[in-house]
Parts: structure tokens; sequence; C-alpha cells
């Protein structure tokens, strides 16, 4: 090896791939994978520094995702009320329903419900308890990612990967967040390490880890989870050092591992009589199959969602309803709404993955570094694509899904490099990998002037230097080379580090949240800035009371009307131009406009104290229609609001009938007006009848702004 290889500082020293030196011994054969590891080429040695640097890495993580966890609230308080009936009934627990006395779920599976209502039921309901074991696992998720690089590459490059997933903005965006994506992207991270494992030795225990791993992700976001599946089988099948026989056999038995995981669950749901269960929110028929391939899996791709609120508008610019989506295509991943999440990396990611398979075609068919390659990189095509081309509703969060395996990528094949760093050749693709890097950071930084505006010229020129300096120190010598390398990951970083940052000191609440600074064209085209984290108005604008204009795809006149989107803060107050406490859209009326949609109405003192009024009494304190606008009232009295028509208040449930029945039966106390989409996208107009019934037959009175009815006492004289 050259002088210049033997004098790189430690901070970048790798091994030489192509042999072991004389005084380092043999690893263990790739059979004895649970050997320690040992100086191999595959299996850099353990150094003293290494530990250290991991729990530090891990220590940094933690704090950046559990920095003032509390200041955004009940974040999505759709989840948030469902973790809060999940802790005060087993039955809703195992349902995932919104409420405690489990009228309808939520429309997904309930896995990230069921670690997030644990929480609340040891610790209370809070938003630290709702909201930190999310934080955690993302800290597990750097974990794993580390220990699925460490497995063959070196330390530094194992600690650049997780460093890499941490500082991605929409991952901390997320793992500060409680949507379903973060037990998500933790499940199919282990999945990943678990199948590299397999790769190694080929037993099948790994393999049925790995496919019992999916199939919890298939419990957490449905058919998503399976976009990793062809790199899994790509890998164990090419790569594992058994017969194709054992291969294949070990294949089988993942998919009977995945299947059993999540199958459990389904037949629950299918074979229980729906008299005995909650509805399953997001379907029209009451089926979690029927949510699975329609709502949640090939609406998603076709842009077909019987009963959503509409995706984003196809290629041609058809397709979507709301336009709760940018424009489908290949560029969707680097336009205004998703580039600065997560697209920093992304040309890095696959200049690398292209490098790396180059360097290693013509290794053995058991090769585990172009496994590794094949895993990370088909997740990576695969994800990418579908988000992509998707007609459905797409949210940048979604793009979290895409972190691991750039960060995977951005540290294997940089470290491949690295290790021929005497070649010039490899120097120069390194060199364009930063130029390339830096310069759409520049792009992405440049969307928004006002933000930081002298970061993307220090970032350019950072990248600029770096790059001459990985050439010239082929000439000068390992140190001018190393602190090259130095600043070439610097100014990699520094723009989604920055976003990162502000994501972290910045509050998100509602459904539909970003990361970093206000860009122009953000959430799909819709400048400005949302209220509570989601960025931007609808096209047109909103109209006044009585009906929304401007919104493509929406009829000028929703019943019930809005005067623009809510995006109400965690504590206190009224988002600018959104809801009032309570949740009544200007001039709405129950059964119409977006009201509470896009998040958890804030409740006044006044309205939750008459609804404790003698709430021992009742099995709903109230109804309302959408399932966000009843997470408001339901988190303020820790007690069941029903949720009518589900998430949008599309969902036949309950029909007029059953409604009818229980408020006879006196179940229900009050309904709350002003909530609801009404009847979007083609769903059940279950709720407008029910809303229209209530008008008609009951007297409403006004509460902290919210017209509210009594649905023990039928009308006497009506009152506004």
């Amino acid at each position: 090896m050259s002088t210049l290889s033997r004098n790189a500082d430690i901070l970048l020293e790798s091994s030489t791939p192509d042999a072991p030196s004389s005084n380092t011994p043999v690893a263990a054969s790739s059979d004895t994978p649970d050997a320690p590891l040992t100086g191999s080429p595959d299996r850099p040695p353990r150094t003293r520094w290494e530990r250290p640097a991991l729990a530090g890495l891990l220590l940094v993580t933690a704090v950046l995702y559990l920095w003032d966890l509390s200041a955004s609230g009940w974040a999505n308080s759709f989840y948030s009320a469902a973790a809060q009936a999940g802790s005060k009934s087993w039955t809703a627990f195992l349902y995932g329903a919104s409420d405690a006395a489990g009228s309808i779920t939520v429309d997904k599976p309930p896995a990230s419900l069921w670690i997030m209502a644990l929480s609340v039921r040891v610790f209370g309901l809070s938003s630290w308890s709702i909201l930190a074991p999310q934080a955690l696992m993302g800290v597990a998720t750097v974990a794993t990612l580390y220990a699925s690089v460490r497995r063959r590459f070196s330390p530094q490059a194992a600690l650049l990967a997780g460093a890499v997933l941490a500082l991605t903005p929409v991952a901390a965006l997320m793992f500060r967040f409680n949507n379903p994506d973060a037990l998500l992207v933790l499940l199919l991270t282990l999945a990943a390490y678990a199948t590299l494992r397999a790769v190694e030795n080929g037993r099948t225990r790994w393999m049925l880890f790995a496919g019992a791993l999916v199939g919890l992700g298939f419990l957490t976001k449905q058919l998503q989870a399976f976009l990793v599946l062809p790199g899994f089988a790509a890998a164990f099948l090419i790569a594992a050092p058994v017969s194709l026989g054992r291969r294949i056999r070990g294949g089988l038995f993942a998919i009977g591992a995945m299947v059993l995981a999540a199958g459990w669950w389904v037949a629950l749901v299918e074979l229980v009589p729906a008299s005995m269960r909650p509805y399953i929110g997001g379907s029209q028929n009451n089926s979690f199959l029927e949510l699975t391939f329609g709502y949640n899996g090939l609406g998603r791709l076709t842009g077909s969602e019987t009963g959503s609120v509409g995706g984003g508008p196809g290629p041609g610019g058809g397709g979507g309803g709301f336009g709760f989506s940018s424009q489908s295509g290949i560029g969707r991943m680097f336009a205004s709404e998703a580039g600065g999440q997560i697209a920093w990396l992304i040309p890095a990611a696959l200049l690398l993955l292209l490098a790396g398979l180059w360097l290693r075609g013509r290794g053995p068919r058991t090769d585990a570094r172009r496994a590794a390659l094949i895993v990370w990189g088909s997740w990576l095509l695969v994800t990418l694509l579908t988000f992509s081309l998707m007609s459905g509703i797409f949210h940048a969060y979604y793009t979290v899904a895409l972190a691991p395996a750039i960060a995977a990528l951005v540290a294997i094949g940089s470290t491949l490099l690295w290790e021929r760093r005497a070649k010039l050749w490899s120097l120069a693709l390194l060199a364009v990998v930063t130029l390339a890097t830096s310069g759409w950071a520049f792009v992405l930084l440049g969307r928004n002037t006002d933000w930081l505006p002298w970061l993307r010229w220090t970032v350019l020129a950072a990248g600029l230097l770096g790059a001459v300096g990985l050439l010239a120190g082929h000439w000068v010598g390992a140190r001018v080379l190393t602190a090259a390398a130095v600043v070439a990951i610097l100014a990699s970083l520094a723009g989604p580090t920055a976003y990162t940052l502000q994501t972290v000191a910045t509050a998100h609440t509602g459904p539909i949240v970003t990361a970093g600074p206000t860009v122009a064209g953000g959430m799909g085209g819709m400048p400005g800035g949302m209220p509570g984290g989601a960025r931007g108005a609808m096209p047109g604008g909103m109209g006044g009371p009585g009906g929304t204009q401007g919104a493509p795809g929406v009829p000028p006149n929703m019943p019930g009307g809005t005067g623009a989107i809510p995006g109400n803060p965690p504590t206190g107050g009224t988002a600018p131009g959104g809801t009032p406490p309570g949740g009544t859209a200007p001039g709405g009326f129950p059964g119409g406009g977006m009201g509470g949609l896009l998040n958890g109405s804030k409740v006044g003192a006044k309205i939750t104290t008459l609804l404790l009024k003698n709430a021992d009494s009742y099995t709903w304190v109230a109804a309302t229609v959408g399932a966000t606008n009843a997470s408001g009232y339901q988190l303020a009295t820790e007690r069941s609001v029903m949720p009518i028509g589900g998430f949008s208040g599309s969902d036949p449930s309950p029909t007029l009938a059953q409604f009818k029945a229980r408020v006879a039966a006196g179940k229900i106390h009050y309904f709350i007006g002003g909530a609801g989409m009404g009847q979007p996208s083609g769903g059940s107009n279950a709720s407008a009848q029910i809303s229209a019934w209530v008008k008609a037959t009951f007297t409403a009175q006004t509460v902290d702004g919210t017209t509210v009815y009594d649905l023990t006492q039928s009308a006497t004289a009506k009152s506004t």
C-alpha cells in the first residue's frame, strides 16, 4: 500500500479491501457470523475509540430528538386521542379505536398506537408520554443502522451512516412526532439488519426475524412496509452462502413469518362480527381488506381513494382531488414540497450506489458488501419511484422512509472509494460527488433566500474547496487529503443539519407537517405558511363563510363552509384564519366544511366543564363530525367523543339510524357542530344526514364560540 494510504489520519482510515495484511488475523468463515469481528478486509477490527464515539452519536441524537418535545403539544391529535383511548380500554387498544367506547378505528393498523397507549397507561396522558417513545425510536434506528453498516465496513463508515440519518431533516421531524412513520422506519431498518445477518451465513432464523419485522411494519402502515421486500429477497437469494434450495426455503419461511406476524390481527378483525368491534375507519364497507387494498393501497397509487380528502394532480395535471399533494412525477422528490425534507443527499446516494456496485461487481456470489448495496439500493430505488409516481395523497413527511437507505449508501459508497484513495480516479469520483452535493444544497437553500442567506454560499465554497483538496491530496500528501475529506463531509451535511436544527426549534402540530423553513411552493405549491407546522393555504385561498373557493377539484360551496384551513396551536388562542376555540368554522354548521379536519380544536374551559357534567352517565360525552375535531374534545376531557364519519367525516359510521338509536338510548350527551369534510371524494354522506337531523331536532346553544346541541332535550324553540 502506498505511503499516502498508510499515513492517512485515523479519523478516516479504513481497511484495504483487496487483501488482508500479513500481520492481520484472518476472519472467521462467513458461515459463522456470530464470531467476534476480526481483521478481515470485510470486517475491520474494533478500535478503542469506537464505543465512545457510538455512545456520543446516540447521546447527541437523543438530545436532538428529545429537546423541547412538549412544544408540539399533542402533535397529531388524531393519533394522540387514539392513544388516550387505548390507555383506557383494552378493546380500543387492540383495534386502534379513536375513542375508548370503540365506535371507529383510525385509518391505519394499530401497531404504532400500541406503543403510545402503553406509555400513556404507565406515565399518564401528556405530550411527553406520547412523543418521547417516537424520539427513542429515532435513537434506536440510528443505532440499528450503525450496527448494519458496521457488520462489513469500518467504524468510520458506520458512524457516518448514523450521523447522516440523525441529521436528515424529515427524520428529525418524524422522530419527534406521533405519526406511524417513526415505528415503520425502525422496524424496516431492523429487518434490513436481520436480512444482512442472514446473508452472512444463510441461517433461517435471521430470515424469520426479518419477515416478522416486515409483518409488524404492515401492522404499522400497511402495504408501504412491502416496498423493501424486493431488495431483501434479492440479496438473500443471490448472496447467502448456502445452496439454492436452502435459500429458497429460507425465503419462503420469511414470507410465512411475515404473514403470521401481520395475519393474526387481520384475521381477528375480519372474523370478529362487526357488531362486536369498532368500525374500520377509512373503509366504506367496514372491511380492513378494503382499507388495505383500496384507501391505503391501490388508491394511493392511482388517486382513487374513496372518501379521502384527495391526492395531488398527476403528471398531466389530472387526478388528485383537494390537491393535498404535489404533482406526481420523477422530479417530485426534488421539488419544493419534498426537496428540503430528504433530497439533500439523494444524488450522492445514487452516484455512490453505482460506484459501489461497479467496485464490487467482480466479487464472489457471496460478497456481503455487494449484498448490502443491493439491500439499501433497492430500498432507495423502489421507495423513491413509488413516492414519485403515486397519484394519491402524498405528504412530504412520507420521505422519512428513504432516510436509512440514503444514509447507508452515502456511507458505504464513500467508504469503498476512500479505501482506494491511492487511485486518482477514486478521488476524482469523490470530488464529483462532493461538487454535486454542495451544488444541489446551494439550490435547495436558495428556495428561501431570507433564511440564512450566507449558508448557501458557504456550502458551495466549502464543497468546491473539498473537491479541489481531494484531487490535490493525491500529489500533496495525506494530511491535505484527510483535511479535504473532512471539509467535503461538512459541506455535504451543513444544509441538512441547518434544516434539522430549525425543525427541532419549531413546534409542529396537525397531520400535515414539514421540516425546515418555509419555501416557495411548499406543500404541493401552497405558498405561505399554515399554522401548526403545515405550510401554505389552498391555491386561490379558502372562501368566506359558507363555502370554499379556489381549491382545485373542490365544489365552490361545501356545506357548512370554512374561512380558512385551521391549524391550531397546541395551547391557547385561535389559529390565524382558522377555527376559533371549540372548532366551529366561521359560518360553519355541523356536517360540512373543514372545521377541525387538519388538527384537533382548541377547547375552552366552559365547553370542557359542560361536557364533563354527568359524564359518567353517557357512553360518549359528545359526538362531532370528523375524528380530528373530536380529538381535541377527547384529549381535553379524557372521555369518549364519537368521531362521526372517521377522519374526514366521509365513512358511513354511524349511519343515521344507528345514531338515532344511540341518542334514543341516552348514550350520547351533546353534538358539537362545525367540523368535518361533508362528503369528499365519493364517500358516505351519513355525517351530513346526521348533522341535518340534529339541527332539525334539537336546540342549539353557543359555548366558547362553539355550536352545541344537547341530545337529551328535543328542541322547543330554535336559537343560534
